[in-house]
């Protein structure tokens, strides 16, 4: 297979690591990779800021951008959730089709339902506590979100037990969003914060070293808090701890 790989904007301005991170996990594991240099937004902030016919070109570029790969995998489950969910409808309104939308996959849900990976060679000997953020929750099913009352599951979880050393937990109230929610946190500046410091206390109490998840932006938010306030944890996204040691 050939995987054309997606770095969302604010992954490659403000945490490139992640980028590198996704690579270098995708090459380990024996997939031909790409990175299309010239590859734009995605479009999510366009259309959350209710402006969705300017996410249209965008859409159009991203479309031809990867239409030669089999499949295309970025380390972010909102924007990934944007393409998938998104693309058709904004598209065939304007009598396009998204082929992108088809073939799209946050990186964890590729190893897990893709490459159904069953052993990782890194080892990461800390304790982490798990961010389900909103989008890859409830849009991309990387875990079993309790108001649907089903059998628990979780993507997330289950690769990451199997990368030695490293102790999982799970905060209260785990599916409760964090306050980001992209023009949320800047149009609702204050509820967003509070949300930050509901969830960064939960995280905390897990008893973990570190918060960890599919979305650097979520992760950015509470991190936010975090220095703000001066509290004892720190932040790595999930793909970071499963490449440990590439």
């Amino acid at each position: 297979m050939k995987v054309g790989l997606f770095i969302p904007c604010y992954v490659n301005a403000l945490y490139p690591e992640v980028g590198v991170a996704t690579y270098k996990l995708l090459i380990s594991l024996g997939v031909e990779v790409d990175y299309p240099l010239d590859q734009t937004c995605c479009g999510q902030p366009m259309a959350n800021g209710g402006f969705e016919e300017k996410a249209l070109p965008l859409a159009i570029q991203f479309d031809k951008l990867f239409e030669k790969y089999d499949y295309i995998v970025a380390p972010s489950a909102s924007c990934v959730s944007f393409v998938k969910d998104n693309y058709p409808p904004i598209m065939e309104r304007n009598n396009h089709m998204s082929q992108s939308s088809k073939k799209i996959y946050e990186i964890c849900e590729f190893l897990h339902d893709i490459l159904k990976v069953e052993k990782l060679s890194g080892r990461f000997p800390h304790k982490v506590s798990i961010h389900n953020s909103c989008h890859g929750l409830r849009e991309l099913k990387l875990s079993a979100a309790s108001e649907l009352n089903i059998p628990y599951y979780s993507k997330i979880k289950k690769l990451l037990s199997l990368v030695e050393g490293v102790e999982v937990f799970e905060p209260q109230k785990m599916d409760e969003c964090c306050g980001f929610g992209g023009m949320y946190s800047i149009e609702e500046q204050a509820v967003s914060v509070c949300m930050g410091q509901d969830k960064v206390k939960n995280h905390i109490s897990t008893g973990a070293s570190y918060i960890t998840g599919a979305d650097s932006s979520c992760l950015m938010h509470m991190q936010g808090v975090v220095q703000r306030d001066k509290l004892p944890i720190k932040f790595i996204h999930v793909v970071e701890i499963l490449s440990a040691g590439l």
